[in-house]
Parts: C-alpha cells; sequence; structure tokens
C-alpha cells in the first residue's frame, strides 16, 4: 500500500532530526554542546509542579471540555488581558497539545484546496509544511539581513492574488529573532485590511523581547483586527515546559468554535493534569528571565562578529542567533571543498561536537540557527568550538579558486 500523498510530500523537521542525532551522540558519551533545538533550560516553575500534583491526588484526571477547562480559559483570558488590554470571553479560548498543534488546528479549519498563505522568508519549519498538509499553498515573503528579517506591505503587493487568505506573522520570530516593531505591524494592518485577509499571530515568544523593547500584537490595533486575527501562544518557551504540551488560541467566537469541533474529533481534551499544571504556571513570574537570556545573546553575538567572514544581526527577541555562513561555502575543509551551509554544519556536529540547525530547513541556506538556551558556562563552551572551527576552514584564495572554477 502506498503512503498518502500529504505524508510523502512532507519535508521532515530539521529541529527534531537534528536534536535526535545530538540525544544520540551524548548518550554514546560524546561531549556534545546541543545547540539546535527552541528549549529553554528553564525549569517548569514549581507552582506548575504543585498544581499538577494536586490534580492527580484530588482525581482531576478525567476527561475536559475539548477546548479546556474553563477555569484555565479563563485563566488565560485574565493572562491576556493583563498583558495586551485584550479582551476574550473563555469560548474564545482552545487550550491545545502545544503550540504547534493550535496552529495546525487554524489552518486545518480555515484553508480549502489553493488557498494561498503568505509566509515570510525565513519561517519557522513547519509553517510551510502544515499550510501543505491542509491543502493550502504557501507563498513565501524572503527578507534577509538587509530588510531586518521583516516584511513590509510593499514586499507582500507582489504576492498577493486573489487565492491569498491568510497572513503569518511572528514576533518575536523563530529562527532570527526580529522583532516587528507598532509602526511595522501598522504597515501590515493597512496590508492586511486592504486585502481582506485572516492574520495568525505566532506570538510563543512573546516574553522574550530585549534592549527594552515592548511586545506588540497586531490585534491591539483595531477592532476589525482583533475580530480578524487569530493568536497563537503557549507555554513551552516562557515557562520552561517543552515536555507538558500546552498552546492555545485567540480568535473570534466564530473561529473558535471550528478548532475546538476539529480538535473534537482529532485529539479531544489536553492532558487533564497538564492543565493545572498550566493554570499553575500562570500564577508564576521568572523575573530575572530576560536579564538572563538577554546576557547569553550579547555573549554570543559578539563572539560570533569577532570570527572574520561571519555576518550576524543581533536578534531583538525569542533565544536564537540566525549568522550568515555564506563567507565559508566552496572553502576547503580537510582536503574536501564544502558546498552548502548544511555540510558545514555536519562537519561541526562531528568533528567540534557542536549541533545548531542549518538555515536551509528555515528557508535560508546562507544562514544557520543557534540557540542560546542554555546555561553561559556551555555557551561559551559551544562559542570556542564554532570559532576554532571556522578558522580551520581553508583561505579565502581557495574559496575564490573553487568558485571560479
Amino acid at each position: 500500500m502506498n503512503l498518502s500523498q500529504r505524508v510523502t510530500d512532507i519535508v521532515p523537521s530539521p529541529t527534531l532530526i537534528l536534536d535526535a542525532t545530538a540525544k544520540r551522540m551524548i548518550r554514546e558519551g560524546h561531549d556534545v554542546v546541543n545547540l539546535s533545538v527552541g528549549e529553554p533550560d528553564t525549569p517548569t516553575p514549581q507552582s506548575a509542579c504543585e498544581r499538577a500534583i494536586e490534580a492527580m491526588q484530588t482525581g482531576m484526571t478525567r476527561y475536559t471540555d475539548v477546548a479546556g477547562h474553563e477555569s484555565l480559559r479563563q485563566a488565560i483570558a485574565d493572562h491576556v488581558k493583563a498583558r495586551l488590554n485584550l479582551t476574550y470571553a473563555p469560548d474564545q479560548v482552545v487550550v491545545s497539545n502545544g503550540g504547534k498543534h493550535a496552529l495546525f488546528n487554524v489552518f486545518a479549519a480555515l484553508l480549502n484546496p489553493g488557498d494561498e498563505v503568505l509566509i515570510q522568508t525565513p519561517y519557522w519549519v513547519s509553517y510551510p509544511e502544515q499550510v501543505k498538509l491542509c491543502g493550502g499553498v504557501p507563498v513565501l515573503c524572503k527578507t534577509t539581513e538587509a530588510t531586518g528579517f521583516k516584511m513590509n506591505g510593499a514586499m507582500l503587493e507582489e504576492l498577493v492574488t486573489p487565492r491569498t487568505k491568510l497572513l503569518v506573522i511572528n514576533s518575536p520570530s523563530n529562527p532570527s529573532g526580529a522583532v516587528y516593531s507598532l509602526r511595522e505591524l501598522e504597515d501590515l494592518a493597512h496590508f492586511a485590511i486592504r486585502h481582506r485577509l485572516v492574520i495568525i499571530s505566532d506570538e510563543i515568544y512573546d516574553q522574550l523581547i530585549y534592549d527594552g523593547q515592548a511586545h506588540w500584537s497586531i490585534a491591539q490595533l483595531s477592532p476589525h483586527l482583533l475580530e480578524n486575527t487569530v493568536i497563537v501562544n503557549g507555554w513551552s518557551k516562557t515557562w520552561g515546559m517543552t515536555g507538558w504540551r500546552l498552546g492555545y488560541t485567540l480568535s473570534n467566537p466564530r473561529f473558535a468554535r471550528a478548532f475546538r469541533d476539529l480538535q473534537g474529533h482529532v485529539t479531544s481534551n489536553v492532558c487533564s493534569v497538564a492543565q493545572w499544571a498550566a493554570l499553575g504556571a500562570l500564577e508564576s513570574n521568572d523575573p530575572d528571565m530576560q536579564e538572563r537570556f538577554s546576557l547569553r545573546r550579547d555573549y554570543l553575538v559578539r563572539t560570533l562578529r569577532a570570527i572574520p567572514g561571519v555576518k550576524l544581526a543581533s536578534p531583538q527577541g525569542a533565544f536564537y542567533a540566525f549568522p550568515n555562513l555564506s563567507h565559508f561555502v566552496g572553502r576547503r575543509y580537510k582536503g574536501h571543498v564544502l558546498t552548502s551551509v548544511d555540510e558545514l554544519c555536519v562537519h561541526l556536529l562531528s568533528d567540534y561536537k557542536v549541533s545548531i540547525v542549518p538555515g536551509s530547513g528555515f528557508g535560508s541556506p546562507d544562514n544557520a540557527r543557534i540557540s542560546y538556551a542554555v546555561d553561559l558556562k556551555r555557551l561559551v563552551t559551544a562559542s570556542d568550538r564554532i570559532n576554532q572551527f571556522l578558522r580551520e576552514v581553508g583561505p579565502a584564495q581557495d574559496r575564490e579558486l573553487v568558485l571560479n572554477n
């Protein structure tokens, strides 16, 4: 029996593949520094653990509402009201099995075959694959260091068609760390309104922003945008709860009912114990989180920029650096010509035991994503190894000879 076309067309997640490879090497005894996966090193908040234990001990282990227990949905609405001054009722909140599941609900519920979705490059690896799984067509808007890894209305006007239905915004961005300012969001809002688009605003890194900047959601700009924006968020990044698989959407009541009905036939409710842990996490706060990640960012940016040939825009949010390493493609390493950044990353892992993700998986083959969601000591070790490796790659004249031939 042949597999379905939708499955055979999927491009596997490079971040998960590399993370699995790095963890296998660690189990085999290699001293690998794993900077490939977007998983903060912060522990689950104690308040979340206590709530989970309480839930198990008091019998809170049964089915809940498909969209999540009402107390959790109310707590999410209260949390968003306090942070963004946006008002949602509990029935506008749908709790899902991680932000990835929440996004899939959105694409599955809103897309018909052939509908187009505007996505910027570089993108989080699952956006285009989920769109394709749901019958949609990802339309990519290329951004680079020169544009600050941000798209604007003028760029999108070149791509919009009568089939365009959705616009995906990810701020702060994975993998670039770019953060859209209020003025930049206003520009995107005018474009979306002009073309009657629904906006998917992935805000999973909303509490990881540096240099005194503020997080803005495009849904804050007007009642119309609030009605036509789906906010996606979760607990994995802010509270370090990746394994609990907790995410949610905020949307208008009609969309929320569609997400809930779809989820009811796929997974039903999120694990009840995890929901109580989520409630406990919302009651906690890590006042040093931004400062801790900011220090790591500053160190990594400084050390990478000191390496000749590395080009790097300083990330404004999230916990990734996205350096341009194209300078090293075509150079010689151990008598072999490096043909891509992908190959560069393979040698970095095998020879120097540092795992980073090639930018090709994010639609930007000249770059690589480096997570600094690890403690500073391990980050120093990794930076030293990256420095040694890139300085070992052959001199510039080798690259020129290879490219000319």
